[in-house]
């Protein structure tokens, strides 16, 4: 497809979202779920190209804006132990903790490496075997497979000092707690591609049955987020409400199998605290008894204080879409990319630092 072609693709579909807006009768709210769709939905100004009667929010899409601080307090702690080595994706390295983050304790000597797959972990593990090796486990259903994989091949290949520090989290659950959240409104949701890759769309089927509201499975492109949206409309309009995929090019109504099975091998559901929303029953992993020898908080219990609010920071209104980044106080104040103080703004997924990267973003199909 020609730039010229997508340019009219866009129009026509901008056209047919707003004819649906006029036709609902009432302004329409939709949610992302997806730090992804977050970051491309910046990147191509669709906020801006909405008409006026829609409006476009994000939700706890992003995991390492989720993710607690008492979950950093304790990756911190185990960095500092010179038995330990710490193997992480380098988002997590400026996430702030209580006091500091993983970044700080880099530089005060925490033997810290940066990881690219789970299995970089393994490998870390065989090359230092007097070293404990802890893997940080952030993420949804889409990582939660390779984590659980790197815990069966470190199993199958006899490695004794590889452990995982987990906080993987359940979106559907996340969804369950929005809706149930009377300060959260919204006409329908936008659902996340890669999540649904490994569920299915089956899964999300309870936001239509037992909330009636509209959800669509959307790819990334700012073609397949506009057709999404135009997919919701429609149902808003309609008084419709039902789960569609529209990235059926990799998701399918039963989802992985195979990844499924891995994280059911080794996870079960557990309550967990999310950031911003408090703890959410069922709604993260933890390692099955059988695999407690690669838990680290089973292996070597860490006691660490409880967090200190961080004044000022609306970071947990920000993921449950009750307000925009700019209402923040610290926004681009005090709260930067480069000195962050809470963690919407350190992730490249993270809705502060779309909004601060990005601004009201540029018009990819404009002039």
């Amino acid at each position: 497809m020609t730039r010229a072609e997508e340019r009219a693709a866009a129009q026509e579909l901008l056209a047919e979202i707003e004819r649906q807006s006029v036709r609902a009768g009432r302004p329409l709210r939709f949610m992302e779920v997806c730090g992804t769709h977050t970051v491309s939905i910046f990147r191509a100004g669709l906020r801006q190209m909405l008409p006026a009667g829609v409006a476009l929010v994000s939700g706890p899409g992003c995991p390492v804006c989720v993710t607690p601080d008492d979950y950093m307090d304790k990756a911190i702690a185990y960095a500092a132990r010179e038995d330990v080595i710490l193997a992480t994706f380098g988002d997590m390295l400026k996430v702030p903790g209580s006091a500091s983050s993983l970044a700080e304790a880099e530089a005060e000597g925490a033997d810290i490496r940066i990881v690219y797959s789970p299995l970089d972990a393994l490998a870390i593990a065989r090359e230092n075997p007097e070293k404990k090796v802890v893997f940080l486990a952030v993420g949804f259903e889409t990582t939660a497979p390779t984590a659980a994989a790197l815990v069966l091949a470190a199993k199958g290949a006899g490695v004794k000092n590889l452990f995982l520090l987990s906080a993987q989290k359940l979106v559907p659950p996340a969804l369950r707690a929005l809706m149930d959240d009377p300060a959260v409104r919204v006409d329908g949701f936008l659902l996340p591609g890669h999540v649904a890759v490994v569920t299915g769309t089956d899964i999300f089927s309870f936001v239509a049955a037992d909330y009636h509201l509209p959800g669509v499975v959307a790819g990334f492109s700012p073609l397949a987020i506009l057709r999404a949206l135009t997919r919701l409309t429609q149902q808003a309009a309609a008084g419709e409400a039902r789960i569609e995929n529209e990235y059926e090019s990799v998701v399918r109504r039963e989802g992985s199998r195979e990844a499924q099975r891995f994280m059911r091998l080794v996870y079960e559901p557990v309550d967990a605290r999310w950031r911003g929303i408090g703890i959410i029953p069922r709604s993260g992993l933890s390692m099955r008894d059988a695999f407690a020898a690669y838990d680290i908080e089973r292996v070597l219990p860490l006691e660490v204080p409880e967090p200190r609010p961080r004044p000022g920071c609306r970071c947990g209104e920000v993921l449950r879409g009750i307000v925009t980044p700019p209402e923040c106080p610290l926004f681009g104040k005090a709260c930067v990319p480069t000195h962050a103080v809470g963690p919407c703004m350190v992730s490249v997924e993270g809705v502060c630092a779309a909004w601060y990267k990005y601004g009201q973003g540029r018009f990819v199909y404009g002039k």
